[in-house]
């Protein structure tokens, strides 16, 4: 689990319960993204919310999810820090 920790103190990551992000402080917890099925049967990770794009589709539910961790992992937290 990546967690940046900026100058201010305030910390950001990709919501996991690896970690109990509750003894860090007051938390604001906010959706980075949709992963959704589609009308066929299909799944997209919507990274709209982080001005993202739509990944997919994938055959299944868990490749959305690792393609949505792995975009945001590498697009968005790096660049909130």
């Amino acid at each position: 689990m990546q967690i940046v920790v900026k100058p201010d103190g305030n910390s950001h990551c990709l919501y996991s319960e690896f970690v109990d992000l509750r003894t860090l402080g007051k938390l604001a917890i906010a959706r980075g993204s949709h992963v959704e099925p589609t009308i066929d049967g299909q799944w997209t990770a919507d990274l709209g919310p982080v001005n993202g794009p739509i990944l997919g589709p994938f055959s299944n539910r868990s490749e959305a999810l690792n393609a949505e961790r792995n975009w945001l992992e590498e697009h968005w937290l790096p660049r909130s820090s």
